[in-house]
């Protein structure tokens, strides 16, 4: 093992998947931090409007980006096994395969989002005071694709070894530069949104170096050989079986999401700004979450790459006891202190209190939505990506549609929109333990018979 790395094979987990979790939860926060110092900015020196611009692109960005990050776990579980297996000669097609991967679809991307963001925005009703912003955010931000991708696959690739500290690094070096250039480009030289987006896409460029020259200088199975990047088709395959289920997952959560959001839109810039000021809180909370799910989908990988059922039912009970801990803690935290952080966004009162009502309703039960994640890593951690998919998208998503032309046709207040969220967390959580005691059973029957007969030979 390598000092960056954690054995997940061997020795007590309970520690282990803490230091592991702890730097993927660091990274998330910093980058969480470094985002919402652009929307900072964007609020105190360039107005709601222009605040409303950047807080309400979200969901966008991920409909398009978030096929190509389902790639991204897809590459972490392949890597996973492999690293479990022990086979170096797949870990070295996983690397290159990743790697072009990721850049090929950053460039399609890039495309796509530069040209299509208008028509986007049109259709979720974006106020005719917000969308020039909005447009003009956007189309910069699409050019930072290629490098937001390929920092994400090469992360992935590290993650699955036990390396979560470097990529942390990457991005705090990158989010540092982010902020210095938000301030000099935003209040010395009055770019706005656009100066928001341009220091946003040159620190991706530079996490993307990062991590890219980090690999290059792996010795192991993990190096990187720029002049080797091809795709292996098998490795693709096995990349798409874990990852397109996730990604298709992914954008159809955004679709709801953009529902929700033009849904919200109608109500105009002030419940927008609100909205997406604690949505912006709200990240914080869920990435300390979200930092269980990926170390459950890693932990469990690895271990059932090595036939470890024993150790794969531990991981999974301690990672659901952990993300229950932090979510109750981080999330009761937030909306205690509310209307001081909501205070940092905007000066406006009338802003704070919509962002305290959606945060009463989204923000206190929050944890549900982390166990809900949780489960989806174990699952896919197990090899089973079409099962959570469905479960997710029917449970989630179609509820919330429903929901929205249903229920919110005849009570349309923000309140309504913002107490979907945890039904649809509780009820898809449940679905989602009752397929893992499922796949969980046959994964374990499948390692033991693999085990026996390696014992045998």
């Amino acid at each position: 093992m390598k000092r960056h790395d954690i054995d997940m094979l061997n020795g007590p987990l309970w520690s282990k998947l803490l230091l592991f979790a702890l730097p993927l939860m660091a990274s998330s926060l910093l980058q969480l931090l470094f985002n919402a110092a652009d929307v900072i900015v964007v609020g105190r020196y360039a107005g709601d409007a222009s605040l409303a611009a950047v807080t309400s692109t979200g969901s966008l960005v991920n409909l398009l980006v978030n096929l190509f990050m389902g790639l991204s776990i897809g590459t972490n579980v392949i890597a996973a096994h492999g690293f479990g297996r022990g086979d170096d000669e797949a870990l070295q097609k996983v690397t290159h395969t990743a790697i072009l991967v990721g850049l090929i679809g950053g460039v399609i991307l890039a495309v796509v989002g530069f040209f299509s963001v208008r028509f986007f925005l049109e259709l979720m009703e974006s106020p005719e005071n917000v969308i020039d912003l909005s447009t003009l955010y956007l189309k910069i931000y699409f050019l930072g694709m290629p490098a937001m991708l390929v920092y994400n696959f090469g992360s992935s690739l590290l993650r699955a070894r036990g390396d979560t500290r470097r990529p942390m690094i990457y991005l705090a070096i990158a989010g540092v530069i982010n902020v210095v250039l938000n301030l000099i480009l935003v209040i010395v030289f009055h770019l706005d949104v656009a100066g928001v987006a341009i220091a946003t896409i040159l620190s991706q460029y530079i996490s993307c170096f990062l991590v890219i020259r980090c690999l290059t200088l792996e010795t192991g199975a993990l190096h990187l050989d720029l002049k080797a990047l091809s795709i292996d088709p098998n490795t693709l395959k096995n990349i798409a079986v874990i990852g397109l289920p996730a990604g298709l997952q992914g954008m159809v959560f955004s679709i709801s999401n953009m529902v929700i959001q033009s849904s919200i839109n109608s109500f105009g810039d002030i419940v927008m700004a609100g909205s997406g000021a604690a949505a912006n809180i709200e990240g914080f909370v869920y990435v300390s979450m979200n930092a269980f799910y990926q170390t459950c989908l890693t932990f469990t990988g690895q271990n059932y790459g090595a036939g470890k059922p024993k150790r794969v039912n531990r991981v999974i009970l301690l990672c659901l006891g952990y993300v229950t801990f932090f979510g109750l803690i981080f999330s009761n935290l937030a909306y205690l202190f509310a209307p001081q952080l909501l205070h940092i966004y905007s000066p406006s009162s009338e802003v704070v209190a919509q962002g305290i009502l959606r945060m009463t309703y989204v923000c206190v039960p929050y944890f549900l939505c982390g166990l809900m994640d949780t489960l989806v890593g174990a699952l896919r951690g197990l090899g089973a990506s079409l099962v959570p998919m469905c479960v997710s998208v029917v449970g989630v998503c179609g509820f919330r549609l429903v929901w929205i032309f249903t229920v919110f046709q005849s009570i349309r207040t923000p309140e309504c929109l913002y107490i979907s969220y945890p039904i649809s967390w509780t009820a898809t959580a449940l679905i989602h333990l009752c397929c893992l005691l499922v796949v969980r059973r046959r994964a374990n029957q499948k390692m033991e018979a693999a085990l026996l007969q390696s014992t045998a030979q």
